[in-house]
């Protein structure tokens, strides 16, 4: 794999699964996080929830993949986000990622996850190195 040079405007995109009840279960599965609110639609509306969700750490690993397939995983030298909305199931999530600057042999990355109606679920960061 040759490793792209990063330059600031460069943008990485990927359009991640459509969030399917079976995937949930999947990634609660894999992660151990079996949290209802993922899996289970009569607990979710037990505490007033519509309908389950996904994890928030799958969005995270869509972006983790995002920043793999351009780059080596040993180039990845921080990642880190914070969550802001809920992704709901039967949605399609949006990953974007920034070239915000290049300084000594470092890129930094704006990174966020969006759903089909614009709503940010995920908002981060990343730096690259050479």
């Amino acid at each position: 794999m040759t490793s792209p040079v990063l330059r600031p405007g460069d943008v990485l995109t990927l359009e991640a699964p459509r969030v399917t009840r079976t995937a949930l279960a999947l990634y609660a599965g894999a992660s151990g996080d079996h949290n209802p609110v993922h899996i289970d639609l009569d607990a979710c509306r037990e505490v007033g929830i519509d309908d389950v969700f996904a994890h928030g750490m799958l969005s995270m690993a869509y972006l983790g993949r995002l920043l793999t397939d351009w780059v080596p995983q040993h180039r990845i030298a921080e990642f880190g986000v914070r969550f802001s909305a809920i992704t709901p199931v039967n949605t399609t999530p949006a990953c974007r990622g920034a070239v915000t600057s290049v300084e000594d042999g470092r890129a930094r990355l704006e990174l966020t996850v969006s759903l089909p109606d614009g709503t940010v679920t995920l908002r981060g960061h990343a730096v690259i190195t050479d």
